[in-house]
C-alpha cells in the first residue's frame, strides 16, 4: 500500500504596521484577508503590529484575534516609529515570506496576489511596489518625494529604486538578511535594497488613505529623509570638506585683498563691510559643518549604547514556535 504525502504549502507573513488606525483597520482587515484568501496555494498569516497607538486599535485587534485564528499582534511598550514596527513584524514573521503593507489601504492589498506570483513563479527574492501615481497626495508631498528618491538615488553608494516604498514582499533568505542587520537608524527600504538577491518591481497606483490622518507630517518627513540619506551616503561629509576649501578660498582672497590694500592705497583702515560679510560666512560654514559632524557622531552614540530597538508590551495569536531575537 503506497501513501501519497502531500507537500505542505508555502505560508505567506502579511505585517501590517498600525498606530492610531481605529478608524481604518476593520476595512483594513477585511480587505486583506479577502486578498490573500483569493491566492492560490499558499497559506497566511496577518502580523499586526501595534505601535504604541494611542486609541482603540489594540482593542479591535484582539477583537479580531478572537474571531480570526491567521490574526497575530504584536503591541510594542510605546511608539517606537514605522521603521522600528516594521522591523520587529518581519522579526516575528514565521512564513516562508513576508510582505509589508500599512494599514491605511494606500497600498492596494490586491497587488499582493501579483507578488506572490512574481515570488512563486519567476523566483524573485524580493518583490517591490513602485508607485506610478499618488492619488490624494498635495502637489508639494508628490513633489518632494519624487524629489527625495532621486537625490537618495543620486548620492548614495546603494542602488535605492525610485518611488518604491515599504510595500514589498521578501523571500525567507532575504529576510533573514535583513534582520542581520542590526543598525538602529533605520531606511527599511533603502537596507533592503542593499541586500542584493534577485529583486523585481511591481508598478501599481497608489490609492486614496481610507480614513483617519497621515502619520507623516512633514516635520517626520524631514527628519525620515535625513535618516534615509545619512544612512546611506557619505556625501554630506563630503559636502562638509568642500564648504571648507570654499572658505579657506574666500579667507585667502581676503587675506590678498588686505594685503593689497596696505601695501598700495592710504585707506587701508576701511573694509569693515568685508570684514563684517567674512565673519557672517565663515560663522555660517563653521555651524554647518559641526552641524553635519554632529548628526554622524549622534547616530554613533546611538549605536554605541546598544538599547534594545524595540520593546514588546504584549504578543498575542502566535503558534509554539521559537521566538528568535525579537527585541533587538
Amino acid at each position: 500500500m503506497q501513501s501519497s504525502c502531500r507537500a505542505p504549502r508555502p505560508v505567506l507573513s502579511v505585517v501590517v504596521p498600525c498606530y492610531d488606525e481605529e478608524a481604518v483597520i476593520g476595512e483594513t482587515h477585511r480587505r486583506l484577508a479577502a486578498a490573500l484568501e483569493a491566492i492560490p496555494d499558499i497559506d497566511f498569516e496577518i502580523v499586526y503590529v501595534d505601535d504604541g497607538s494611542r486609541d482603540s486599535t489594540l482593542a479591535l485587534l484582539r477583537d479580531m484575534q478572537r474571531s480570526d485564528s491567521r490574526v497575530r499582534i504584536v503591541a510594542l511598550s510605546r511608539n517606537f516609529g514605522h521603521q522600528i514596527a516594521v522591523t520587529a513584524g518581519l522579526a516575528e514573521a514565521g512564513g516562508d515570506a513576508a510582505a509589508v503593507i500599512d494599514a491605511d489601504l494606500q497600498d492596494p492589498p490586491e497587488v499582493l496576489a501579483r507578488m506572490v506570483e512574481r515570488w512563486r513563479r519567476a523566483g524573485a527574492d524580493v518583490v517591490y511596489g513602485v508607485r506610478t501615481a499618488r492619488e490624494g497626495e498635495t502637489a508639494f508631498k508628490r513633489w518632494t518625494a519624487s524629489a527625495f528618491y532621486r537625490l537618495v538615488g543620486r548620492i548614495s553608494d546603494t542602488d535605492i529604486p525610485l518611488d518604491a516604498g515599504d510595500f514589498r514582499l521578501m523571500d525567507r533568505k532575504a529576510l533573514d538578511a535583513f534582520l542581520a542587520m542590526p543598525e538602529r537608524d533605520r531606511f527599511v527600504r533603502g537596507m533592503v535594497a542593499w541586500l542584493g538577491f534577485r529583486q523585481e518591481p511591481i508598478p501599481y497606483r497608489r490609492g486614496v488613505r481610507a480614513a483617519g490622518e497621515t502619520k507623516y507630517p512633514l516635520r517626520k518627513m524631514l527628519g525620515f529623509a535625513a535618516a534615509g540619506v545619512i544612512s546611506f551616503s557619505l556625501a554630506p561629509l563630503r559636502l562638509a570638506i568642500w564648504l571648507g576649501f570654499a572658505a579657506s578660498g574666500v579667507a585667502v582672497a581676503g587675506i590678498a585683498y588686505a594685503v593689497v590694500v596696505r601695501l598700495f592705497t592710504d585707506a587701508w583702515v576701511t573694509g569693515w563691510a568685508m570684514l563684517f560679510i567674512a565673519i557672517l560666512f565663515f560663522g555660517g560654514v563653521q555651524l554647518t559643518v559641526i552641524g553635519i559632524l554632529g548628526e554622524y557622531v549622534g547616530r554613533i552614540y546611538g549605536e554605541a549604547k546598544r538599547r534594545p530597538l524595540w520593546l514588546v508590551k504584549e504578543r498575542i495569536g502566535f503558534p509554539d514556535r521559537a521566538a528568535g531575537k525579537r527585541d533587538e
